[in-house]
């Protein structure tokens, strides 16, 4: 057996030349942040590193919607932890004008983004276990910050292996939205921090012959399921050919009334289909979450708007979350699309954000690191954008409704005049 370099180096160099020691420790963290920086660690800091003063402040005005991101503190033991663990916390606040008929309905919303945590060549078990271990150090943050609603990202507790088309062993980690694993683990810290959490999972219904499904299951602050959603849009591009294992959901829109508002969940792909949005808005949705997995190359300049644009339009307020990190896995496996087979199929860019609905958003957490994004919310603003704009006043839904009645006819004929 071979002994590491690293452990002749601590055991052998070390007691004799401190001085050398020392230095290879630095050279050891230079090579670690030299691997890390093959991709641009945040789009934001560099943009706020750039420009100051008065530029600045007129770049964020454009395209946050505010000159000011309204940072809240942090608390210092949230601050020692975040670092002790190698995660970013951010967080902001969205004032909202006071009104005199209603009270201010104040909710901090919470989202996490994060990598795996061990190879995907571990047993199964192990890979989950590493994966709650982390999750749990965050949670614990984002309850010491006054968190309320926390959702997780699409498939948080396993790594994203739809890519690879294989039914071994990842549809292992299939569990039951009611009672599975993920569900009880996060049971215990809803009911321990009294926090609604949202927990996207690959689901297995054992009740309808073991089916699979893409789910988000609502967990509320008493540590109940109040109900689950499943994914209605399946991605069919490349690596996200993901109806080899689950279909179009069959649980509609549903909006969660919850101590904290009523929530929604858009499940990944289903952002890019506006009507998806829509109907989240149409069913009374003050936050709608949008836990997601997508690489660099593919979506990432799509990511910033469709989140965003849903905000807008809907009136309600939104939070875009993505994984980050590089996944690979164990066999080689192959797009469909003539490029030569590999075994990860790129980086998830995380830069998970909040936008409020009259369109002001935060800046994203890191495209590197796992990060807590927090969001203080006042639910009111839903009402005031709505009374403002009158994005929904003017829809025409009845409109809408009868032309898609034609369109889907098999004799339709599109209105088009020559």
């Amino acid at each position: 057996m071979i002994t590491p370099l690293t452990h002749i180096i601590r055991t052998r160099i070390a007691p004799i030349n401190k001085t050398l020691w020392s230095e290879f420790n630095i050279l050891k963290q230079f090579l670690k942040t030299m691997a890390a920086s093959t991709e641009l660690p945040s789009l934001d800091l560099l943009i706020s590193k750039t420009l100051s003063g008065s530029d600045l402040q007129e770049y964020n005005r454009i395209h946050y919607g505010r000159d000011d991101h309204h940072e809240l503190d942090i608390k210092k033991s949230s601050q020692a932890s975040a670092k002790e663990n190698d995660f970013d916390v951010a967080s902001y606040d969205f004032p909202t004008k006071k009104e005199e008929t209603r009270s201010p309905r104040i909710v901090r919303v919470g989202v996490i983004q994060n990598s795996i945590a061990t190879s995907t060549d571990r047993p199964l078990i192990e890979q989950r276990q590493a994966i709650f271990d982390k999750i749990q150090k965050l949670i614990e943050i984002a309850s010491e910050e006054g968190v309320n609603v926390l959702c997780l990202q699409e498939a948080w507790s396993m790594p994203f292996a739809f890519c690879t088309r294989e039914k071994q062993p990842w549809c292992e980690f299939a569990e039951s939205a009611e009672n599975g694993p993920s569900t009880q683990f996060l049971k215990e810290l809803a009911t321990k921090y009294g926090m609604v959490i949202i927990s996207p999972i690959l689901e297995r219904d054992e009740v309808h012959g073991d089916t699979i499904w893409n789910t988000a299951v609502v967990i509320n602050e008493a540590g109940k399921v109040i109900g689950k959603h499943r994914k209605n849009h399946i991605p069919r591009v490349g690596d996200f050919n993901e109806s080899t294992y689950y279909f179009e959901g069959n649980t509609g829109h549903p909006v969660f009334d919850t101590k904290y508002g009523k929530i929604a969940i858009n499940i990944c792909y289903g952002r890019h289909h506006p009507l998806n949005w829509l109907m989240f808005g149409v069913n009374g949705a003050e936050i709608v979450f949008n836990p997601s997995a997508t690489v660099a190359g593919l979506s990432e300049h799509l990511w910033a708007v469709e989140a965003r644009n849903a905000a807008i339009a809907n009136s309600y307020f939104t939070c875009a979350i993505n994984r980050v990190g590089t996944e690979t896995f164990p066999n080689e496996f192959t797009s469909g699309d003539g490029q030569p087979a590999h075994k990860a199929f790129g980086h998830f860019y995380g830069s998970s954000y909040v936008t409020a609905p009259n369109g002001a958003r935060t800046p994203s957490l890191s495209r590197v690191k796992d990060g807590l994004l927090i969001a203080q919310i006042d639910l009111n603003l839903c009402r005031q954008t709505k009374d403002r704009w009158g994005f929904r006043m003017t829809q025409r839904l009845d409109l809408y409704a009868d032309s898609l009645n034609k369109a889907v006819q098999h004799d339709f004929v599109p209105q088009v005049i020559q």
